[in-house]
């Protein structure tokens, strides 16, 4: 006990911000999530209430606040403008067409699978952000590094298969057929490979080498993709525990972000943007993505699904439009290892 003790005293807390932020942002969104999930296992009726909050406040907040990096300053829109102009036509035509030509469930489908590897490609990005924070700390690295973070989330994926809910937000879901001795494989690997992360943390303390922040937030990573994928049992509120995890975190990372990059004050350049981003206006912040969100998604989409009045609900396709756009946009725009990126976020060379 004394071995481990006196190093931790000589941790190094690498905070992304500060500790009240990092430790809100890293412990306090999965007891977010977790409460929820709890919440409607004992009371089921307050599901739909808790969606409602989650998608106006938090879900479609989180796609807007994408924007804020693509078209709320002539910089970013000069360097991203493909992305909106070009990429989004091209998605909303292969979606519509897939949709119609095959059924409501392909975009479903797609959808439940996709969602699950943007989520996780987002914590991935995000451990990388704090891991960056302190380098000389013990990792692992290469294919055993990537092994030990996605173990869980495939084994959460292909349990979801194995499962064949049939329903998934109360619409057909088609998953792809994955047989119990491959989950029973994956299940052996994954605990091997927590085991072996496990130790080499304890490695780390009596190195005086460990990463504690990034610690605590792997840790609740595995936490949040077993709770998740595995150990609730009814795929939609696994789903909505996780998306609201997901989507908080999008909020205050972008939110963050903003606040870093707009650090010395009003950008002439982004007037509105730096403005709204300044420490002291998060409220301001995130009333004007709220309000963008309301003009968006209820007054145009609500027309829409009215003016495409079909057997196919255009709502739900045109929400998965607007999905599948921001899952490839934030795969271009958020990669950790772009310079910009890393100086914004004060990363470690």
């Amino acid at each position: 006990m004394t071995d481990i003790a006196v190093p931790l005293k000589r941790v190094e807390w690498a905070w992304l911000r500060n500790p009240r932020f990092d430790l809100s942002f890293i412990l306090g969104l999965p007891v977010l999530a977790f409460l929820t999930g709890f919440v409607i296992l004992l009371q089921p009726r307050f599901f739909y209430p808790i969606l409602i909050v989650d998608l106006w406040f938090l879900g479609y907040h989180h796609v807007i606040a994408t924007y804020t990096r693509l078209c709320f300053d002539r910089k970013s829109f000069a360097e991203h403008w493909p992305l909106l102009v070009v990429l989004l036509p091209v998605v909303a035509a292969a979606t519509i067409a897939v949709a119609y030509g095959f059924g409501l469930w392909t975009i479903v489908s797609v959808y439940f699978y996709w969602q699950w590897f943007h989520y996780t490609r987002q914590s991935w990005g995000i451990s990388r952000t704090f891991r960056g924070k302190q380098r000389s700390a013990l990792y692992e690295d290469g294919w055993l590094d990537q092994a030990i973070f996605y173990a869980l989330p495939i084994l959460g994926i292909l349990h979801r298969s194995h499962q064949d809910p049939g329903l998934f937000i109360g619409m057909e879901l088609r998953v792809v057929p994955v047989a119990s001795i491959v989950e029973q494989a994956a299940a052996a690997v994954t605990i091997a490979l927590l085991l072996f992360w496990l130790a080499r943390r304890f490695q780390a303390v009596r190195q005086d080498r460990l990463a504690l922040v990034h610690t605590i937030y792997m840790a609740t990573h595995f936490a949040v993709f077993a709770v998740a994928y595995i150990l609730i049992t009814d795929v939609t509120i696994g789903w909505l525990v996780i998306n609201m995890w997901h989507n908080a975190q999008y909020v205050l990372f972008v939110w963050m972000f903003n606040t870093r990059r707009f650090k010395d004050g009003i950008d002439p350049d982004a007037p509105f943007l730096s403005y709204i981003s300044q420490p002291s206006r998060l409220w301001l912040y995130m009333t004007t993505c709220i309000l963008i969100t309301g003009v968006l998604y209820w007054a145009v989409l609500g027309t829409l699904d009215v003016l495409f009045f079909a057997g196919l609900s255009m709502t739900i396709v045109i929400y998965q439009i607007v999905n599948f756009h921001h899952y490839i946009v934030d795969s271009r725009i958020w990669k950790v290892r772009k310079k910009p990126i890393r100086r914004t976020l004060g990363l470690e060379e």
